[in-house]
């Protein structure tokens, strides 16, 4: 869902202006497990979630208060709400066989089937424009919706002003906005193609897999501009990921977060007088850099905190997310839908 104006956007600014100064104050007592800002910054989204299911434009700053709070509490309401929307879906866009059936063609892409489920939304197209320093964005028009276990597909358009940006998805959130439990699953341009799985558990990263999809994918395009689809399968505690129909990995949230893979460096131009060749190296040069810290630091805090956290989710909120490094980022998701396997 799009945040509504006014009343929303107020609350997300205090609420990253808040979060910013715990983190200021823990810096100086906590020197180890570093918390990794980008992630640490999306994390603030599931404070939308509830809120954007039950509030508009019109909403006061009290009922506001009302949802969000409520959001933190969660398997129970997390059930409540599924139960309490189901009889309020609106069936024009739910579940018909007519709407649904570019959804049942595209299933067994995933190993799918049909028959054992129901589709929980297609959405309309959408874009998330965000600029600025580790900001976010979410969306989804269909916030009632809880999925336990889904498939989730769009077709992602990215432009963004540093490959360390990304574009996916949220699911399988409680929407506590202080220490959420969910998982996220972002694609972004670094590295030709770079696809994070991670887990988030009391709001500290507790698991993360990363997937080199130009290496399994051929047709994934990591130019600023180009479009992929992105997918997850969610079976219980395995996760299956797929681009371009392709699937590039899965994940078993039982278990700990591997030892990262690393690709190839970028190799410098064979005629170092070429200036143009030399500029573009030196910028892949800077996106593998930034790209190994990222994963070497993601792996040690996630492995860190896995021995201490468990970071199993059954159910959950469900999002498309846009987050960037630096800059100007605009992800467009279109032809997206939520299945949900029964």
């Amino acid at each position: 869902m799009k945040p509504p104006a006014g009343n929303v956007k107020w609350l997300v600014a205090v609420c990253l202006v808040l979060y910013a100064s715990i983190l200021a104050c823990n810096i100086g007592s906590q020197s180890a497990n570093p918390v990794d800002p980008t992630l640490s910054a999306l994390s603030q989204s599931v404070a939308l979630t509830a809120t954007a299911a039950a509030g508009d434009e019109g909403s006061s700053s009290d009922d506001l208060g009302t949802a969000q709070a409520e959001a933190t509490q969660r398997s129970e309401v997390i059930r409540a709400t599924q139960t309490a929307n189901a009889s309020t879906r609106d069936e024009s866009q739910l579940a018909t066989a007519t709407v649904a059936a570019p959804v049942i063609a595209e299933l067994p892409l995933y190993n799918v089937e049909p028959d054992q489920g129901q589709l929980g939304w297609m959405h309309d197209p959408v874009s998330l424009t965000i600029d600025g320093y580790h900001e976010y964005g979410f969306a989804n028009d269909y916030m009632q919706v809880v999925a336990r276990d889904f498939v989730m597909a769009a077709d992602i358009t990215w432009d963004t002003q540093y490959g360390a940006s990304g574009c996916g998805f949220m699911f399988r959130s409680d929407g506590d906005k202080n220490k959420p439990n969910q998982y996220i699953l972002v694609a972004s341009r670094i590295g030709n193609g770079h696809v994070i799985f991670s887990a988030l558990a009391d709001g500290e990263l507790a698991n993360v897999h990363d997937f080199y999809a130009n290496q399994l994918d051929t047709s994934f395009a990591a130019d600023k501009g180009s479009t992929n689809r992105l997918a997850v399968v969610g079976r219980g505690t395995l996760f299956e990921i797929f681009t371009n129909g392709v699937k590039i990995g899965e994940v078993d949230v039982t278990q700990p977060p591997p030892s990262p893979v690393l690709p190839s460096a970028p190799q410098p131009p064979a005629d170092q007088t070429n200036q143009a060749a030399v500029a573009k190296y030196m910028d892949q040069l800077k996106d593998y850099q930034d790209m190994v810290s990222q994963v070497r630091t993601n792996y040690q805090i996630a492995l860190q905190n896995y021995k201490t956290t468990e970071a199993i989710f059954e159910e959950g909120f469900v999002a498309m997310i846009a987050l960037s490094e630096s800059g100007r980022t605009n992800c467009q998701f279109t032809d997206a839908w939520l299945w949900l396997i029964e």
